[in-house]
């Protein structure tokens, strides 16, 4: 069991966010079976093929521990708008000493991990950089949309009833138990056994579609506290017909043509950039190029850009072209 003790500063707290590289290795531990379920099937039938081509053997021993897969290779996150390239970096700046920490509490054989922790770190982020962009980047609009749909219903729900209200409904191994003195403690049903006071830095609020439907807890120091939950929406979500982007993006590229379709709503460089995992400056590079073709148009609000898709955009989006080459 895992017991949070909720101070009344870490009450006003409560923060989410979301994490591409957490999806990632929630899609790699489907992929490994550890986390087999059926409203994962469609997805893993159409990435299997693709994942056997990889070179991940390294980060796969790790993922198949059983209990402790680490933290740094999904470090928590900043907030709603953090990018996989941002959390890269900070996985690979992470301390050797912290890295041998953590891969020391990992139930699997790690033999072919170098010694070194600098080096096994390294790798275990050139592995997860390939996973993210062959098997999640991808699908990232179409997920980003289910976890923003997420936070927004429980964000409206924390204003409208507060802290207890959210973490009520959470999970069904989740529950909060009323103390003394108005400290009250999460209860986390796990075969871990920790009982730790949540600081000032309050707790962070990760939905995921791919821990879908277990539940993940960061209590590891000095990361974020972080509880890592199923996010609603999962169960229709490879139901879904394969959109306008699907069939274009041989003819544009994969990156612009999931522009096109995130852009059903309008968006500045910096929220797409966030949503598709993307840097700000390749995003605004094919953004340029989308608006000198004509798809897109532009408004200003106060010192943003925002881009819309024009009716040509929507036209294209909707009827799609016949084949190409991805450039």
């Amino acid at each position: 069991m895992i017991e949070l003790l909720i101070t009344s500063a870490a009450a006003r707290r409560l923060r989410f966010a979301v994490s591409p590289l957490e999806e990632t290795l929630g899609a790699l531990r489907v992929l490994l079976g550890r986390h087999r379920h059926p409203v994962h099937l469609p997805w893993l039938a159409a990435a299997a093929g693709t994942a056997r081509e990889l070179p991940l053997a390294e980060l796969a021993r790790v993922l198949g521990a059983r209990r402790y897969i680490t933290e740094f290779l999904g470090p928590p996150p900043q907030g709603r708008e953090t990018t996989a390239e941002a959390q890269l970096a900070e996985l690979r700046s992470t301390p050797p000493a912290q890295v041998a920490r953590e891969l020391a509490m990992v139930d699997a054989d790690l033999g072919s991990l170098p010694r070194d922790p600098a080096r096994a770190r390294d790798l275990l982020a050139d592995q997860m950089e390939l996973a993210w962009t062959r098997l999640v980047a991808p699908q990232w609009p179409r997920l980003a949309e289910v976890l923003a749909a997420d936070i927004d219903h429980r964000a409206r729900l924390l204003a409208a009833e507060g802290f207890a209200a959210v973490l009520a409904e959470l999970h069904p191994r989740v529950a909060l138990v009323a103390g003394r003195e108005g400290e009250d403690t999460l209860v986390i049903d796990s075969h871990a056994r920790i009982r730790t006071r949540l600081d000032a830095r309050g707790l962070l609020l990760v939905p995921s579609v791919f821990a879908w439907p277990a539940i993940g807890v960061v209590t590891v120091p000095p990361w974020q506290p972080t509880l890592i939950y199923p996010a609603r929406g999962v169960g229709a979500l490879w139901e879904r017909p394969p959109g306008g982007a699907d069939r274009l993006a041989a003819v544009l590229g994969r990156t612009k043509a999931a522009l096109l379709e995130t852009l059903s709503e309008p968006g500045s460089t910096s929220r797409l950039a966030a949503r598709l995992g993307l840097s700000p400056g390749t995003v605004s590079e094919h953004l340029t190029a989308l608006r000198g073709a004509g798809l897109l148009t532009t408004t200003r609000r106060g010192r943003e850009v925002v881009y819309r898709r024009s009716p040509l955009g929507d036209a294209l989006l909707a009827g799609g072209l016949p084949g190409g080459t991805d450039g």
